[in-house]
């Protein structure tokens, strides 16, 4: 068994807040990550930190790009089991897109008709929770998630485990230990403190 990591961010830029207050969510931004370091971490978003108007395929960042710019984005990561073989498949899926990114677009429609419970859905056009689902659903992962699909509905992720909550710019790798230890989190780089979830 592996684990790949959910990642649950609000950055506070115009277009999450608008979110925001659109859904009432918590949440208004998921990536997938394939390593606890989130060094390979992925979605769908702003290609420029600074042009909210242009997205597409993402690799992400905790120290670069838009988490870079806007440094008090708030997180919450969780780490989720699954098979070798569901594991690699993943990556495969990932790097197919990534490696043909260009074809990709982002979903903006989508996106916003997602917040009413409507679902647009384009060829090769993804915004974050529909490409982490899709990447999930292709590759065999078992899941509980809906259609139409937001960031905050990954809290509800079956399997999912807490790992860490706080700001990003905050994270640090937990020990294996602590990973596997059921019912559990860490708190925050400050504290190894660990409290029943």
């Amino acid at each position: 068994m592996k684990e790949i990591y959910i990642v649950l961010t609000y950055t506070g830029t115009f277009l999450s807040r608008i979110i925001k207050v659109f859904t009432g969510n918590e949440f208004a931004h998921v990536s997938i990550a394939l390593d606890v370091e989130l060094k390979n971490m992925y979605s769908f978003g702003r290609l420029n930190p600074y042009n909210p108007f242009i997205g597409g395929f993402v690799h992400e960042y905790i120290d670069d790009g838009t988490f870079k710019r806007f440094k008090n984005t708030v997180s919450k990561v969780y780490a989720l089991p699954v098979e070798d073989e569901k594991y690699e498949k993943l990556k495969k899926i990932i790097s197919n897109i990534q490696d043909n990114r260009k074809d990709y677009t982002f979903n903006i429609l989508g996106l916003f008709a997602a917040g009413i419970h409507i679902r647009l859905k384009y060829n090769k056009s993804f915004y974050c929770a529909e490409f982490v689902k899709y990447v999930l659903d292709k590759s065999k992962v078992r899941n509980n998630l809906p259609e139409p699909i937001k960031p905050e509905d990954f809290k509800g992720l079956e399997c999912a485990k807490v790992i860490y909550e706080g700001l990003l710019r905050n994270y640090i790798v937990p020990e294996k230990n602590i990973i596997n230890i059921e019912n559990y989190k860490v708190i925050s780089k400050n504290s190894k403190k660990l409290s029943v979830v």
